[in-house]
């Protein structure tokens, strides 16, 4: 294998498309291909799946896209430092992933910070749902992601930066009305300042994000905790807006942190 094998290699799986790929890395399809069956050939089995639809990898083409991704990374960085000169402090790209709830009230001040603290770094910032950022970082497309845990995560170095209560947003049809923070055991409002258990939310009709988020398994493990019903999640939907949404028109409740209200328009 050798360096240009591997761009084009993960060129192809990003874009889909040996013709994307060969137009992005201006070569012609032809010797692209060929790139790609000297590649097959040498490691003995298949990486890339054709259909009319577009490319996709194989099981083996996805173990090899996370080792590329980490290589043609470190080579970015490697060639970022010696350029700028060890004398410039900490150099070279940080891929940083932020939960679509916190990004809103983080990304500018984490760029704002870097920018005077180490010059020298290139932030690249992912906005995204947690799982999906976890994906990325265990795919090693990402350095350092914020995420929603309230367990340890397996092979990953954890810091615990901060607690967050969780907000009941909606219109609740229950003996109390009033709306609240999920603690693991109750829920408060964010707006009323009002209480009420999580049992009383069973059968309420709720968005959520969808199951590999963080935040809907913090959800689900406070009902379980509560010996509650499990939540009655009408849609899954793993958008802030359309989370937000549903919630103020009055369609369903959604639980979200309080960070999230930064998403809402302003007035």
């Amino acid at each position: 294998m050798d360096i240009r094998q591997l761009r084009a290699f993960v060129a192809i799986v990003d874009l889909g498309s040996l013709t994307r790929a060969a137009a992005s890395l201006h070569v012609a399809q032809p010797a692209l291909s060929q790139r790609m069956t000297r590649l097959e050939a040498e490691l003995k089995t298949p990486l890339l799946l054709r259909s009319p639809q577009g490319v996709r990898p194989t099981e083996a083409g996805k173990a090899l896209y996370r080792h590329a991704r980490t290589v043609l990374r470190q080579l970015e960085e490697a060639r970022a430092e010696v350029q700028l000169g060890a004398a410039a402090g900490a150099t070279g790209p940080v891929a940083v992933g932020l939960p679509t709830t916190v990004a809103a009230m983080l990304a500018a001040p984490l760029l704002r910070l870097v920018r005077e603290r180490h010059p020298g770094i290139r932030l690249q910032l992912f906005e995204s749902m947690s799982g999906y950022l976890a994906e990325l970082l265990a795919n090693g497309r990402l350095d350092l992601v914020m995420l929603y845990r309230d367990m340890e995560t397996p092979n990953v170095a954890v810091e615990p930066l901060l607690q967050e209560d969780l907000f009941v947003m909606g219109r609740l049809s229950i003996a109390d009305p009033s709306l609240g923070s999920i603690n693991g055991t109750a829920a408060g409002d964010a707006g009323a300042g009002g209480t009420c258990s999580v049992a009383a939310l069973a059968g309420v009709p709720l968005v959520l994000p969808s199951g590999s988020q963080g935040l809907r398994l913090l959800v689900e493990r406070a009902f379980a905790r509560a010996g509650a019903e499990a939540p009655n999640v009408v849609a899954d939907i793993d958008s802030l807006p359309l989370l937000l949404g549903a919630a103020l028109d009055g369609l369903a409740c959604t639980v979200l942190p309080w960070s999230a209200l930064a998403a809402l328009p302003a007035g």
